[in-house]
């Protein structure tokens, strides 16, 4: 989940080679980078490491201003501004980018990858590659995947079987694959907003999620879900997703 110094390095490089071409070298550039999750989670102190190095290996020309807790909307608001120039980077699950192109639905099968090795060899070999890069003619494509850890899903009781989730409304991300998964396992998906899936819990709206560990944790969802069932039913890469519009 955490991106490593490494491929930080490389998402820097990327970044300063795409945006800088056709800038003078003494204009700066600023990044607008808006993502749905709080400012503990590691994902946020992951990019806050990437703005530190980018400003630092462009000399101080080049800055990525970070919006965290869905400050420019929802996940689906974020691509949609990113589409039409208004956003220059958001955070975005192979979930969230199935509706925007149909190429990330593979990623949302249950059960797809038999170990991190598969995972590793798909995501970021040359098929994940190809997927990241295919999506440039709908105003974006992803710089960069990452590990987003494995989903299971948590309530206030155990679900270790598909029929522990009949008559449960399970939070879903607005994935036609996931929502699909749910339905078939006997329970109600309900797509909502990840910001608000605490107060939803609270309120009786939903009886649980699907995440990861740090997800249900740092949220404070443990609060009102406290069991978590690892079944680890997917491993839903994230990606770095930037607007093709900083390219024209």
């Amino acid at each position: 989940m955490k991106m490593r110094s490494f491929t930080r390095s490389l998402v820097c490089a990327s970044l300063l080679a795409l945006v800088s071409t056709g800038v003078n070298a003494a204009e700066k550039v600023t990044l607008k980078l808006a993502h749905n999750l709080e400012r503990s989670h590691v994902v946020h102190q992951s990019f806050e490491e990437l703005a530190k190095e980018v400003k630092q290996l462009s000399k101080g020309n080049m800055v990525i201003r970070i919006y965290p807790s869905s400050q420019m909307g929802n996940a689906r608001e974020t691509m949609e501004l990113l589409q039409n120039g208004a956003l220059d980077m958001t955070k975005g699950s192979a979930s969230d980018l199935e509706s925007f192109d149909n190429i990330y639905a593979i990623y949302n099968l249950p059960f797809l990858f038999k170990d991190q090795a598969h995972f590793n060899k798909v995501v970021f070999g040359e098929v994940g590659k190809e997927i990241m890069d295919s999506t440039k003619d709908k105003g974006f494509f992803a710089l960069s995947a990452y590990v987003a850890g494995t989903r299971s899903f948590y309530a206030k009781k155990p679900i270790t079987k598909p029929e522990d989730l009949k008559g449960l409304k399970i939070r879903v991300q607005p994935s036609p694959t996931t929502i699909k998964m749910i339905e078939l396992m006997g329970g109600s998906p309900t797509p909502i907003s990840f910001g608000e899936v605490y107060t939803a819990m609270q309120q009786g709206v939903i009886d649980g999620a699907e995440n990861n560990v740090p997800s249900w944790a740092q949220t404070r969802h443990i609060e009102i879900a406290k069991v978590f069932s690892e079944d680890e039913h997917a491993s839903i890469p994230d990606f770095l997703v930037i607007s093709t519009k900083n390219m024209e």
